[in-house]
């Protein structure tokens, strides 16, 4: 068994689409757009592992702050396969402007990991 994909609310389809492509190499598949329920869609596949799917529905809104810790889902982690990869991904998500509420450490578990916020505000764990 696996985890096949991933889904998130995005309020910005395409910025949040380009920013996985950009920053980690994903690969977009067909736009799927249902009108009827106003309801579009991208599924991101990566080298390996689970896909991400990027949903935009317009009456979704924001439910919280994203930089507090709540009950549900937290975050996920892309795995970029060296230390050194993890440090250029997050300084470079640095030097574009995105927010890094953990900087690159090895944790109490043995992981080499960085956390970064997509422009959704979504966090995510950059591993080895």
């Amino acid at each position: 068994m696996k985890i096949e994909h991933l889904a998130i609310w995005v309020s910005d389809l395409e910025a949040t689409r380009h920013f996985y492509e950009h920053y980690f190499g994903a690969v977009c598949g067909e736009r799927y757009h249902n009108p009827n329920k106003n309801f579009t869609s991208h599924f991101l596949s990566f080298d390996e592992g689970s896909r991400l799917e990027l949903m935009h529905k317009p009456e979704i809104t924001k439910a919280s702050d994203s930089t507090e810790e709540h009950l549900g889902f937290i975050h996920f982690a892309l795995s970029v396969g060296s230390k050194e990869k993890v440090d250029a991904i997050t300084e470079q998500l640095r030097t574009d402007g995105f927010q890094i509420p953990s900087e690159p450490r090895t944790t109490g578990d043995g992981y080499y990991e960085s956390v970064i916020q997509d422009p959704e505000g979504n966090r995510i764990e950059i591993t080895i």
